[in-house]
């Protein structure tokens, strides 16, 4: 059987961003593990201030002992992207091949996150400012501005944004993404073609996969070609000789 491809969601997401997996022929017959990060979705924290990077960390690989799974595929969004990159740097042994999809890699990812904690409530602030994009020119802003509220508990925004601008300003991100041993593919919405890190992953080898139509949340504007991205992905590194 296939290693699983697991998959991690962002900040003000879902694991119900990957579900339609299973619907996809391409995908038929392949394990998977999608689930809701501590806060998120529809878990509960009991303490969603202790909720940063590391604690999305050590949540999955306790769901990943729990389930026993040893080596695995990624497919992670944004955040989930950013625990996954620590996940794999500290393990790279397990990863097989990493989808990013618009994570974070540099402090020019994280401008609206460090705006909301030079607030005196980064959660207050960021769920206005999620509601003022809302009628924006960005594919997906509706929907997940309409989300948002539903899909995150308050206390974990703080922490979870420190943690993330930390990392961003001072965790060589992109050096540990370009270092991993696996395959690696980085997808985006056409609206985010000008991010500055794009020539630099091009040129170190990493897969450039742009999704029309759709901006940070391909996989709500434009599932289909993201999917088929992914798949075609995939395929190449389960037939060898489609690498060449």
């Amino acid at each position: 059987m296939d290693a699983p491809i697991v998959f991690l969601h962002g900040f003000g997401t879902s694991k119900e961003d990957y579900l339609d997996i299973a619907q996809r022929h391409d995908f038929a017959g392949r394990p998977f593990l999608a689930y809701d990060m501590p806060g998120a979705g529809v878990t509960d924290c009991t303490d969603p201030a202790a909720v940063d990077i590391p604690f999305l960390v050590h949540t999955a690989r306790a769901v990943l002992e729990r389930t026993g799974i040893g080596r695995f595929h990624v497919v992670a969004h944004s955040t989930g992207a950013l625990a996954a990159l620590m996940l794999a740097h500290q393990e790279p042994g397990r990863v097989l091949s990493f989808v990013n999809i618009k994570g974070v890699l540099g402090p020019e990812d994280c401008v609206l996150s460090r705006q909301a904690l030079a607030q005196p409530d980064p959660a207050e602030f960021f769920l206005k400012a999620a509601e003022h994009t809302r009628n924006a020119p960005h594919y997906g802003s509706g929907m997940y501005a309409a989300n948002l509220p539903h899909k995150i508990q308050r206390g974990a925004v703080a922490g979870m944004f420190r943690s993330m601008v930390e990392l961003a300003d001072r965790g060589n991100l992109m050096g540990k993404f370009l270092s991993l041993p696996c395959p690696r593919m980085y997808l985006y919405g056409e609206q985010c073609a000008g991010l500055s890190c794009l020539p630099v992953l091009d040129a170190n080898g990493v897969e450039l996969a742009e999704i029309p139509h759709s901006g940070h949340l391909p996989m709500y504007s434009n599932p289909v070609a993201m999917w088929r991205q992914i798949a075609e992905f995939h395929a190449r590194q389960l037939i060898p000789s489609a690498r060449r």
